[in-house]
């Protein structure tokens, strides 16, 4: 406001304008420079290093913007944030660095100019760099994101087959797929040569005879491929999920339950696990189907633990898919509330519209869905083996983590994480030890009635 006044003004009025002029100098003198120019101030800051990807957050009590750039020799990437200034946290910021980070060497921090504060974050390895704001939501204020993607991604189905022939299981490529080897067929063998987009070589394997029985025992119902379940921990980084009253968070014990269940399906023969995550990161729902479509995964476990306003509700659950609504406005309620995952966990939002529009707008079929209230039904009676059971039935609502066409997929929710007995349970590892074990046969008993056909999704 510009306060003037001119000589023709009466007395009075004159008189009035100094009074204002005074008392606003007063003002300045009692405000200060910082009130004055006063810039955003750091609530917290993140590093979550995995190998898919590195995230560095900036939480702020107001929005801050950013203008980066990539240097290339030696890699690193310089990011100016206007509205910040030198603060406590940025020191905090440098000293999250993990010497085991895949992509971030070092972070330094200066002022670059009034307000503008410059974080140079040294490379171990070219990026792709997404850097984005996020508007509050859930428990965090202003969030400035900055993922740094490696150049060179590691092909999820490359990584499983790198982790099989690690584990002894398999054999070289060149062995594999030589014409005039006398082996016998080697599943890793015939995934590998259709990564290399070569034919395939077994076909549709036969329904087994007699009544049905777990996979290992079926003898029939085995295939002579390789058979790849993905699971998925669901939340992760940014997202904790839902929280206990004794402070478990969700996305802790649901990785645990998905890590004894791989061990589970890697001991068997013809089976391997994969998952969407196998470390404390966030992984954005488009993402997660996205994965399992890759390495061509014949099933697609979704692991959860629900939660409710209030203490009382217990027992487990089982989604799948619907293409007509939600089978219950509990359903949809969860539905709504698992979809959310990914404004809490931190999704640039032109990325995932343009992966929406390739992958989770791709209508999933009445034959998917039919499967996965197979593979729903046979888990959810083996996990009321283990414990109590909140719906005898499987239910139907619309995940979009469920939304891949071609993959019979299930959400599981192993119990009520916010009630106290079943959080305690949930951290109790011989509980979580019996429910990989009602998981793992929940599986078996779908393949034993379902054996898998041969490959021939493109890859």
């Amino acid at each position: 406001m510009s306060l003037s006044f001119d000589k023709g003004q009466p007395n009075q009025t004159r008189l009035w304008h100094r009074r204002q002029l005074l008392q606003a100098g007063s003002l300045v003198l009692l405000l200060g420079s910082r009130e004055i120019a006063q810039g955003a101030e750091l609530v917290a800051v993140r590093v979550w290093p995995a190998k898919d990807y590195t995230r560095v957050t900036l939480e702020s009590d107001e929005p801050i913007r950013a203008r980066q750039w990539l240097i290339p020799d030696p890699p690193r990437l310089a990011i100016d944030i206007t509205g910040l200034d030198l603060q406590p946290a940025l020191k905090e910021l440098v000293a999250k660095v993990r010497a085991d980070d895949p992509n971030i060497a070092s972070i330094r921090v200066g002022q670059n100019a009034p307000g503008v504060v410059r974080l140079v974050i040294d490379l171990k390895q070219a990026v792709q760099p997404q850097v984005f704001s996020l508007k509050p939501v859930a428990p965090y204020q202003h969030r400035l994101v900055m993922d740094l993607y490696p150049t060179q991604a590691t092909d999820p189905l490359e990584a499983l087959i790198a982790e099989k022939m690690r584990d002894g299981a398999g054999t070289s490529p060149s062995s594999s797929s030589s014409p005039d080897s006398a082996a016998p067929a080697d599943p890793l063998g015939e995934l590998m040569a259709e990564h290399a987009k070569r034919k395939p070589g077994p076909g549709p394997v036969p329904s087994p005879s007699g009544p049905a029985a777990p996979l290992a025992k079926a003898g029939p119902a085995k295939t002579d491929r390789l058979i790849i379940v993905a699971l998925d921990p669901g939340h992760g980084g940014e997202d904790p999920g839902a929280i206990g009253p004794g402070g478990t968070r969700e996305k802790d014990v649901v990785l645990q339950v998905a890590q004894l269940l791989r061990e589970r399906i890697n001991e068997r023969p013809h089976m391997r696990a994969y998952l969407t995550r196998d470390g404390d990161f966030f992984v954005p729902l488009h993402v997660r189907v996205q994965k399992a479509r890759r390495v061509q995964a014949d099933l697609f476990i979704s692991i959860h633990a629900d939660a409710f306003y209030s203490q009382r509700p217990q027992g487990a659950s089982v989604f799948v898919l619907s293409e007509r609504g939600a089978s219950s406005s509990a359903a949809r309620w969860l539905a709504d509330k698992e979809n959310a995952a990914d404004g809490v966990g931190g999704v640039n939002i032109q990325v995932r519209d343009q992966a929406l529009r390739q992958t989770l707008l791709d209508m999933s079929t009445t034959a998917q869905i039919n499967d996965s209230l197979q593979l729903g039904g046979a888990m959810l009676g083996e996990i009321g083996r283990v414990g109590k059971l909140h719906k005898p039935r499987v239910e139907q609502a619309g995940f979009a983590v469920l939304k891949a066409p071609d993959i019979p997929s299930v959400l599981v929710e192993t119990a009520f994480i916010s009630n106290p007995d079943e959080e305690e349970r949930l951290r109790d590892p011989a509980f979580q030890n019996k429910l990989a074990d009602a998981l793992m046969r929940g599986i078996e008993r779908y393949f034993a009635r379902n054996p898998p056909l041969a490959r021939n999704r493109a890859i």
